[in-house]
């Protein structure tokens, strides 16, 4: 018999929770607390949903075009992959993305995928990530099952 795997079968212990402060300087001053990444640009977009695992794709090239970057400017890719095929059909469409850049610490796939707080691990992973490398530009994206894509430029 065989068994269709789907996201819910996949992702039974991995759902969590976690929270992320973002706010301007003025916040930061107010609650005493350094910045450690700026949003320099962000991106949405929409794919069928059959289609979901690629709805990362337009939306991380909307959210360079905003922060005036390219991919040969990009440090680190974190991409909340749902599967690993998924990973490959992204990296075939972002043109000049150097495959290593992609998940450098292991993707949901190895780290995990805490259902309503994949975002926020995605994010502060890139942005200590980019920390720990001493700076530079990077990308969190992200797919949603239902035909979104979401993606954030980070400036560390």
């Amino acid at each position: 018999e065989l068994v269709r795997m789907t996201p819910d079968l996949l992702y039974d212990q991995m759902i969590g929770m976690c929270a992320m402060f973002i706010g301007d300087e003025a916040a930061g001053e107010t609650l005493e607390q350094q910045p450690i990444a700026r949003i320099a640009g962000r991106g949405i977009s929409a794919v069928d949903p059959d289609d979901f695992g690629i709805g990362p794709v337009e939306a991380a090239n909307r959210a360079l075009r905003r922060a005036g970057i390219g991919w040969d400017d990009v440090e680190v890719v974190e991409l909340n992959e749902a599967f690993a095929a998924q990973s490959l059909a992204c990296l075939a469409d972002w043109d000049g993305l150097d495959p290593q850049r992609l998940n450098p610490n292991g993707g949901a796939i190895a780290i995990g995928h805490p259902l309503g707080a994949s975002g926020v691990r995605v994010l502060g992973g890139l942005a200590h990530e980019l920390r720990r490398r001493g700076g530079g530009y990077g990308v969190a994206a992200l797919c949603i099952g239902v035909g979104q894509g979401l993606a954030v430029v980070l400036d560390a």
